[in-house]
């Protein structure tokens, strides 16, 4: 079967009050769609990052009263799970879809991610789109866009990263919910693909060298 990509309805879930009826339109509508997303990514990942990556769906297992305002798949180079190393995600919250690299705060790596990202500034503006977003909590949609960064404010993310414990990084595109390209398969793929290929620096940066450069 072919992705089909996004629908409104999928979107939609996330208007829905209660835990239990949200969860199940999450499970009925989106979780098959993030399915068939993780397992047609992988070759192309695993051929990107030069190492078997493994797809990794949110369950929103934790989940005993508040219904989640956001849902993903994950791809990481651990098959157990991918919260402890750099991965890639894509997902979407009720205002839009988002591609993104991210480091997250169970994550050990943190520490080298933030001392390899202090003082990139110049190189990752030559690499990353303006219209990419930065976020510091993966729970919360709105972010800093690569366009309003400046030195400071990365090297002030930096230190976040290390010293403060639940801090975290995200950073990657974002489409609107109502935008079109959502609903063809085969175009939105492509630009996951181009989306994963740009943040594949900040990827290799969350790992020790020679893994974390901004050269391949």
């Amino acid at each position: 079967m072919t992705f089909q990509g996004f629908d409104p309805n999928d979107f939609a879930v996330f208007a829905i009050d209660g835990l239990e009826p949200r969860m199940e339109a999450l499970i009925a509508r989106v979780r098959p769609k993030l399915d068939e997303l993780g397992d047609e990514l992988v070759p192309y990942l695993s051929a990107l990052c030069g190492e078997e990556m493994y797809p990794h769906v949110a369950k929103h297992a934790r989940r005993t009263v508040h219904a989640p305002n956001d849902t993903w798949v994950a791809w990481g180079p651990n098959k157990r799970g991918y919260k402890a190393l750099p991965h890639f995600q894509v997902g979407m919250f009720q205002s839009h879809l988002f591609i993104v690299f991210a480091i997250i705060y169970e994550s050990s790596n943190k520490t080298i991610f933030a001392e390899a990202l202090k003082g990139r500034y110049e190189e990752l503006r030559g690499t990353l789109p303006g219209d990419y977003f930065w976020s510091t909590d993966h729970l919360d949609p709105r972010g800093i866009p690569q366009s309003e960064m400046d030195a400071d404010k990365l090297d002030e993310l930096a230190r976040k990263l290390k010293e403060v414990k639940k801090a975290e990084v995200t950073c990657g595109l974002r489409i609107d919910s109502g935008n079109p390209l959502l609903q063809d398969g085969a175009r939105l793929l492509e630009v996951i693909e181009g989306t994963f290929e740009t943040l594949l620096p900040l990827y290799r940066m969350g790992f020790p060298s020679p893994q974390g450069t901004l050269t391949e």
